[in-house]
Order: structure tokens, then C-alpha cells, then sequence
């Protein structure tokens, strides 16, 4: 007995080993932990003196650089980030222009009073234009040294910008608004006065039908400008309609028709008055587009006739009232800098007008009338002319 009892005493006595090594463990732990709060403590300052340290622009644009490379994060409909890589090609409109020397050749065309942009882009297309011996392409750009050829006829560029020039051309029924008809037919460009080193450029167009304010100008970045849809110049018009014309209408006009080019509509509508008993009827009508046809096309999606359609305002300008059809007049710098700035370009300090303003007085309306008639007279004998050659043939 007092023997078992030593042994279990012995056994009692004998120092709990498991009990010691988690304790010893439970220490190094916290050895451990106070070292790793001491080491980044250290780290963050270190790190912190860095940033400090740092601020070197070229250390900045070279840790810039190396997060463009990274990636671009974005969120995705989880919430979570996600890194993608921006493609090495990107679009044209987001590159950058690695010639800042160098300019589109249909603008240059176009500034050198060729002829419009979308003129030249057809001439491009068709093949007409080449650079330096080889054939051009839509997207070419071309440096002042360039040499540029239409139909093979050397261009002579101006190095010396001319002063911007508008005229407002009355134009009548029954001329083209081309420069030149196989047919023989009578065009606006006719009427205008000869410019040297330059050439007048339409803004917008006018049908056959078509009467009322046409404007032209040399530089062709203002006539691209105030034809491009972007800065919604507002054209107004004066139109006879023939059938009646119901306020139903007059509101579907207003909110928007789908004609075969997409809706288009009329941002106000001016009923004029009328006799009662009259089939026509007046309407003033204007929009903020140039398609082609567009005033007519909306009035016939009604069920309507138009029988008479006229421009009378473009932008800011109006027509004048006693510029007689097939007559123009150049505008003066105040009128010139009105058009300019509504489509944000520079204001012009030239011009060639001697006097402050534009309106005509008695003396030039007689001239005018005078032209106009002579022009006319010439036109008709010409075509008598041209027929009777044709007939011996």
C-alpha cells in the first residue's frame, strides 16, 4: 500500500510537460507577433520616408508609367475589380496626332478654295487627287512641301491666307446650284463676281425650285461649319402649301415624321395669314438640318403640295428684302464676324468693303436690275444659239 501510494505520489509529482510546451508556444507567439508589429512599424516609416523621398517628377512619371502598363481597373456587376489591358492599337479618334505638322488633304483643299470638304472627299474617292505622285486616299494628310495634283493639274496652295468673304445671292427658280451642267442650264455660280487666287464655295444647297438666300464664301472651313449638322445652324423658310392643312399637322410636323433618312422635324411653325377662300396658305417654317429635300419631303408626308418654297434666313442673316432675284451683295465685316463666331472661329480684321454697311441703296438697285436683265438676255440667246447648232447637225 505505501508503496502504490509513493508510486501515485511520484506520479503526482512529475512536472506536466504538455502544459509547459503550450505555454512556451503561447510565448513565442507573442515574441513573434511583437517582432512583426515591430518590423512593419519600421516598414511603414521606411515606406513613409519613401513617399517622402520621392517626390522626384521623373520617380512619379515612372510610377505612372508602370500603372498604365498595369492595367485599367473596372468594377464588375459583382462589385469586385478587375485589371484589363488597354489594347495597343487604339482607335483613330484616340490617338494622338504623331504629325502635328500635318493636315487632312480635304481640309487643306477645302481652305485653299478648291471646293468643300465633301466635295473633295469625292474627288478623293473617285481617284481625281494625288500626293506627291501617288494616287490619295481618304485620311491622307499632307505637310505645306506636299505636292498635290487634280486631274494632273498642279495645285497652287496660298501661302498667304486670303481675307474671308461672304456674298448672299438671291437665287431664283431655275438655276442649278453646280457649277457647270451638261445640259446647259443656268447655274448660281455664273452670277458671282471673279476672284482671284480663290474660289466660291456654296453653303448648303438650293433644289431647281428652290428660290430665296444662298450664301457663298472662300474659306472653306466656314462653309464645312455652318453645313455640319453638329452646330445646328437654323435655316427658315417660307412655304405655300396647296390642300388644306390641319392643326393634327401642324403638331406631328413639330414632334417629328420618319421620312427615308430618319425623323426629321420642324422646330417651328408660322401660320401666315390668308384669305378664306384661297387654297394656298402661307407658313414660315423653320429647322436645323440640311438634308436634301427636307422641308418638301415633310410636307408631302402629310399629304400635302408644296408649291412654292423660299429660304429667308440662314443663321443670324436675313435676306434682303430689295436684293433683287439673281442679284448679290457682299457683307461687311460686322455681318462676316456674326457668322464666324456662331460656329466658333476666329473674328477677321480684312475686308474689302469700303463702307459700314451693306444695305442697298438706290443707285445699286438699279445697277443690279440692269445685270440681272443683261445676264438673262445672253443666257436665252446663247440657248438659241446652241440650238440652232445643234439642228445643222
Amino acid at each position: 500500500m505505501t508503496q502504490n501510494k509513493r508510486d501515485k505520489a511520484s506520479v503526482g509529482s512529475k512536472p506536466n510537460t504538455k502544459k509547459a510546451s503550450k505555454s512556451s508556444d503561447k510565448n513565442n507567439k507573442l515574441t513573434d507577433i511583437k517582432v512583426d508589429r515591430a518590423s512593419s512599424k519600421s516598414s511603414a516609416k521606411g515606406d513613409s520616408r519613401g513617399e517622402r523621398t520621392s517626390s522626384n517628377p521623373r520617380d512619379k512619371d515612372a510610377k505612372a508609367g508602370k500603372t498604365a502598363r498595369a492595367g485599367a481597373e473596372r468594377k464588375t456587376k459583382n462589385g469586385k475589380a478587375k485589371t484589363i489591358d488597354k489594347p495597343a492599337n487604339l482607335p483613330i479618334y484616340e490617338q494622338k496626332d504623331e504629325n502635328p505638322g500635318t493636315d487632312k488633304l480635304q481640309k487643306v483643299l477645302a481652305n485653299n478654295g478648291t471646293g468643300s470638304r465633301r466635295e473633295m472627299e469625292r474627288w478623293i474617292s473617285e481617284g481625281r487627287i494625288s500626293i506627291n505622285g501617288k494616287s490619295a486616299t481618304l485620311g491622307d494628310r499632307v505637310t505645306p512641301s506636299d505636292q498635290i495634283r487634280i486631274d494632273g493639274h498642279l495645285v497652287s496652295r496660298n501661302q498667304e491666307k486670303s481675307a474671308c468673304r461672304v456674298l448672299m445671292y438671291n437665287k431664283p427658280e431655275g438655276e442649278l446650284c453646280s457649277r457647270n451642267d451638261p445640259e446647259g442650264r443656268a447655274t448660281v455660280f455664273e452670277r458671282l463676281p471673279i476672284i482671284t487666287n480663290d474660289r466660291w464655295i456654296a453653303v448648303g444647297r438650293l433644289d431647281i425650285n428652290t428660290s430665296g438666300m444662298l450664301l457663298f464664301t472662300n474659306d472653306g472651313e466656314l462653309a464645312n461649319r455652318l453645313m455640319h449638322p453638329r452646330h445646328e445652324v437654323e435655316r427658315e423658310y417660307a412655304v405655300r402649301i396647296f390642300g388644306e392643312v390641319t392643326p393634327a399637322m401642324l403638331r406631328a410636323l413639330q414632334k417629328g415624321v420618319e421620312l427615308e433618312d430618319g425623323i426629321a422635324k420642324f422646330n417651328n411653325i408660322h401660320v401666315r395669314p390668308s384669305d378664306d377662300e384661297s387654297q394656298n396658305q402661307w407658313f414660315n417654317v423653320t429647322l436645323s438640318e440640311g438634308k436634301n429635300r427636307e422641308v418638301r419631303r415633310l410636307w408631302e408626308s402629310q399629304g400635302v403640295q408644296v408649291s412654292r418654297l423660299m429660304r429667308v434666313r440662314y443663321g443670324p442673316l436675313e435676306l434682303q428684302k430689295r436684293l433683287p432675284q439673281g442679284a448679290w451683295i457682299e457683307l461687311d465685316l460686322a455681318r462676316v464676324n456674326q457668322l464666324r463666331s456662331l460656329v466658333q472661329l476666329g473674328r477677321e480684321t480684312e475686308t474689302n468693303i469700303h463702307k459700314d454697311t451693306d444695305k442697298i441703296d438706290h443707285t445699286q438697285l438699279s445697277r443690279m436690275r440692269r445685270s440681272v436683265k443683261k445676264h438673262r438676255l445672253n443666257k436665252v440667246s446663247q440657248r438659241q444659239r446652241n440650238a440652232t447648232i445643234s439642228r445643222k447637225k
